[in-house]
């Protein structure tokens, strides 16, 4: 089969041909539908050999939705041919987060060898992908695979940010999404969906600002450094009550800082290297809570994909063959996708 594989640290990913994996006990193989683009996958291909944790070659991909090929023996529950999503953050499956199906919180599966598809173990970027529990795969219940592929990482993440911080987006209050790429411009959708707050999107492209404006902002502003005092004359002096930065580069993370409000959040989603200071005298409002979510729950997941199934959120898709992903990849580090990359194995 094929598959885009991150094969040299430093170099870009290939597209190459590997053997079919065979299901063992408990695992399910998927052929693959559809497999969303991430700017993770960037960050994980910028890190230095000396730092780099994960064996290669690894076959990219930690978006994927596909239907259920072939099933080892103890598999219950699944028939070939179900359209499934797949839950990406693995864990030990028997902890107390697991069993409350917070697998993105489990602290033991670094420790086992547990990786995520695509981050460590083998991704979504390829015709079929072996998934090791049943217990990770989602029914579709006739959602469109493309639309549904991004929901599984930039629908699920900034659904778990969001939902933390729903006690304080009440009738009145504002919420800033920094950053309207393809997490960004569904948490937009998803705090319409969600919330009564006003969103204001902030972001340095015309095209993504006009994008966020499309799926429901109420107001759109340039990412510069006038931005945090025009979100302040917005709010009346006070700030924004939800922060929810989804670059994490430095000068994002001052904005928010600079934007938030007395006893609100600064969610801080993206990787883009940034440091935010806490404590007293380090910048921020009192009061004020920083977070760092990880992915979500297989709950989470589940509830993701039923808004977008009553139509709530729908993901801003530019599609791929397998053999365009590098140059997807290529498209992604410039800025020039506009919502989410998503590669269709067999179409």
């Amino acid at each position: 089969m094929r598959a885009v594989q991150y094969r040299t640290v430093g170099r870009a990913p290939e597209v190459v041909e590997v053997p079919v994996p065979e299901p063992g006990p408990g695992q399910v193989l998927l052929k693959v539908t559809a497999a969303g683009l991430c700017h993770s996958d960037l960050a994980v291909m910028g890190w230095p050999e000396e730092q780099f944790p994960y064996a290669l070659p690894m076959t990219l991909g930690h978006e994927g939705v596909g239907t259920v090929a072939a099933m080892g023996s103890g598999v219950e529950g699944l028939a070939e041919g179900d359209a499934v999503a797949v839950y990406g953050p693995w864990g030990c499956g028997r902890c107390r987060g697991c069993a409350q199906g917070k697998e993105n919180c489990c602290p033991y599966a670094a420790g086992l060898g547990i990786l995520p598809p695509g981050l460590g173990a083998p991704g979504a970027l390829a015709e079929y992908m072996l998934v090791d529990s049943a217990r990770h795969l989602v029914p579709l219940d006739g959602l469109d695979p493309v639309q549904a592929a991004p929901l599984t990482d930039a629908g699920l993440t900034p659904y778990h940010a969001i939902t933390r911080s729903l006690p304080k987006l009440v009738p009145g209050s504002i919420a800033i999404v920094i950053g309207v790429g393809g997490l960004g411009h569904l948490a937009v959708q998803l705090l319409r969906a969600l919330t009564p707050a006003r969103v204001v999107a902030l972001d340095l492209s015309g095209e993504k600002l006009e994008l966020a404006k499309s799926v429901g902002a109420h107001e759109v502003l340039l990412s510069d450094d006038t931005a945090a005092g025009r979100i302040r004359e917005l709010t009346g002096g006070t700030g924004a009550e939800v922060v929810l930065d989804f670059v994490g580069a430095q000068a994002t993370l001052a904005v928010a800082a600079a934007s938030v409000a007395v006893e609100g959040d600064v969610t801080v989603v993206g990787l883009g290297g940034g440091t935010l200071a806490v404590g007293f005298g380090g910048g921020l409002p009192f009061e004020v809570s920083a977070t760092f979510p990880y992915w979500g729950s297989r709950v989470e997941l589940v509830e993701v994909i039923a808004l977008a199934r009553q139509g709530l959120v729908s993901s801003h898709v530019e599609t791929f063959s397998l053999e365009e992903a590098p140059t997807a990849y290529e498209r992604l580090h410039a800025g020039k996708i506009n919502g989410r990359a998503v590669v269709l194995p067999h179409g």
